[in-house]
């Protein structure tokens, strides 16, 4: 069943904000005045100066267009840049592009063209290289993926070169587009978008980046300790259906690269958007869920951190899930106005308010003035014998197993001697987690190799999404909402989605992993001599979340993680300086007096499971 909200029907009333000479008060928002089924639909193949899979002919990715017909001027462009429209799918419909029979594209996934093109927006939707009818190969965040995407900025701005074909053709201009550019996308379309602003390239003017990578080496590692996954495999899932076309060559350069050691070498560092945060030259309004285990959370705090340009965020409780499917008439109204403001000038204050908006229980949202909050303190929490935590220096030792086939989740109901738990004991006030917190540990290993992994738990029960089910959160239904204009080749109607909820007893608020031979060096691991103390600084992921009134706060410290990372080689025991092993904790609220942690009363709980497809 379809039910149709006002958002996608069209405006009878005509939007005069730039139409020439014509008089009129500053406009408040765009209107939908063109004729979405008399679009132009088109495809220009752009040269991005590559040759990913040796033909010895620079490569042409191909990006499709829908933009409105009557337009008297030009218009601005909203880009998703992906290498997902024939292999796998957009939004929680999994959406393929489709072509008529001479090739012309007919449907565009998602909402954005059926949305915005009525409203005076060109919407452009890219192949990476080496993916649907794009030449070339992938190269998993690299210089070709990230140059997919600019060079097509470059062509919207007269800076490249366009044509008819994908091989030969004419030459293409882009005579009907203001050159101002805003990229959007979730995965690793919000990734490639991160790519391109940190470049600097001129006319991008914003980005939306939806649970997306900032660094991938954290995608696939983290300060040394390996998921079990490599670039290489998700290179040829993305590139199977693009038929005659070699790239094992650059496949085996991903997988060479790739070192299972988790070292962070010249791969990594080729696709380490954070360092270039500060050329950043785009507006970002960023969403990620708080939960989300595929594109973990340390993505969107070390990017945020990073940037120097306005910005706005929404952090949902949700896995990895677009705002669309579960805050939907709000996401499409602030899309709207940011697009509006950023692209086409409109002065309408989308910038200014709070900069953060943060999901506290299933569709219960706080503004929030600042993220991190604007009051937190970076925190020191020392772990002391007996099993409280607390701000106090501590003193002694304590020792854990690692047991590579235990997770957080017997950490959390049964750690044994697995893992050690410390806790703040009953809070009298609330507590806020706000930022990303970092975990120093000063470890002796009984062998020459071992990992270490720690949580921050709130132990208490509580209502939350059900991150961890099928839907990562929502649950979609069979009713319809509409967002824009509908053809026979193209529906703008979409299955409504609601919060699906679990009851749980503690909730596991942030997480991170390391190995310990890269406590002196990220680049380069060092053997390990058994009966050694070793110092290691590892970061855990950003989070917002505030632990409530009578419930604790809980550091646990172990080896193994077994729902995340690959084992040593040789498990063994760790012994902990609990004098030089510490917290730090981006705290908003008082601490009190340490105490041991309440014991858990056996109810449910959610079990957390590393992803590792890129969605």
């Amino acid at each position: 069943m379809r039910s149709r909200l006002a958002g996608g029907v069209l405006a009878t009333i005509l939007f005069t904000a730039f139409l020439p000479g014509v008089a009129h008060a500053a406009p408040r928002a765009s209107e939908p005045v063109y004729d979405y089924a008399k679009a132009v639909r088109e495809t220009v193949w752009v040269d991005i100066g590559h040759d990913g899979d040796g033909d010895g002919k620079p490569d042409r990715v191909a990006a499709d267009i829908v933009r409105p017909s009557e337009a008297t001027s030009r218009v601005p462009v909203i880009m998703d840049a992906s290498p997902y429209y024939s292999c796998c799918g957009r939004g929680n419909e999994s959406e393929l592009k489709s072509y008529d029979s001479a090739g012309k594209p007919v449907k565009f996934p998602l909402f954005y063209d059926n949305y915005f093109v009525p409203r005076g927006y060109a919407v452009v939707l890219v192949d990476l290289a080496g993916t649907n009818r794009s030449a070339g190969c992938a190269d998993v965040g690299g210089a070709s993926d990230v140059d997919s995407a600019r060079k097509v900025v470059d062509w919207l701005n007269g800076r490249a070169t366009g044509y008819s074909a994908k091989t030969g053709g004419s030459a293409v201009t882009a005579g009907w587009s203001t050159g101002n550019v805003g990229m959007i996308g979730k995965s690793y379309d919000g990734t490639i978008a991160n790519g391109v602003a940190a470049t600097g390239v001129a006319g991008l003017k914003t980005i939306v980046p939806i649970s997306a990578i900032s660094s991938w080496y954290d995608y696939y590692r983290s300060d040394g300790a390996t998921f079990g996954f490599n670039p290489d495999g998700l290179a040829q899932t993305v590139e199977a259906r693009n038929s005659g076309q070699n790239c094992a060559a650059q496949n085996q350069v991903l997988k060479q690269g790739a070192t299972a050691d988790g070292d962070y070498g010249p791969l990594w560092a080729d696709r380490d958007y954070v360092t270039h945060a500060g050329n950043v030259r785009a507006s970002v309004l960023l969403s990620h869920g708080v939960n989300d285990l595929n594109v973990k959370t340390i993505h969107f705090g070390q990017w945020w951190s990073g940037l120097n340009v306005e910005k706005k965020i929404w952090l949902s409780q949700t896995g990895h899930v677009d705002p669309f499917d579960y805050r939907r008439d709000g996401w499409v109204d602030l899309l709207h106005r940011w697009f509006d403001h950023y692209l086409l000038g409109v002065d309408n204050g989308v910038q200014n308010g709070p900069q953060a908006s943060v999901e506290r229980q299933p569709d219960q949202w706080v503004d929030q003035s600042a993220y991190p909050a604007a009051n937190e303190v970076a925190t020191t929490l020392r772990p002391h014998t007996g099993g409280s935590l607390g701000t106090a220096a501590a003193s002694g030792t304590a020792s854990f197993t690692d047991n590579p086939n235990l997770g957080e989740d017997t950490w959390v109901t049964n750690p044994g001697s697995a893992a050690l738990t410390y806790s703040t004991g009953t809070l009298k006030t609330d507590l806020q987690v706000s930022g990303t917190s970092a975990v120093t540990v000063t470890a002796t290993p009984s062998t020459a190799s071992a990992r270490l992994s720690a949580l921050l738990v709130d132990l208490g029960p509580a209502t939350i999404r059900n991150f961890a089910g099928s839907g990562e959160g929502i649950k979609t239904g069979t009713t319809e909402n509409c967002w824009g204009s509908s053809t026979a080749g193209d529906d703008a109607c979409y299955r409504i989605a609601s919060a699906d909820v679990k009851k749980v007893n503690y909730t596991i608020l942030s997480r991170g992993w390391a190995d310990l031979a890269n406590y002196a060096s990220l680049s380069q691991e060092r053997p390990l001599t058994p009966g050694t103390a070793y110092t290691m600084t590892f970061d855990l992921a950003s989070t917002d979340h505030i632990v409530p009134k009578g419930h604790a706060l809980a550091l646990i410290i172990g080896g193994t993680d077994g729902s995340f990372i690959r084992g040593p080689a040789q498990p063994g025991r760790v012994t902990l300086d609990l004098a030089r092993t510490s917290a730090s904790v981006p705290l908003a609220g008082v601490v009190p007096a340490a105490a041991t942690h309440p014991a858990l009363d056996g109810g449910a709980f959610v079990p957390s499971q590393g992803r590792a497809d890129l969605r």
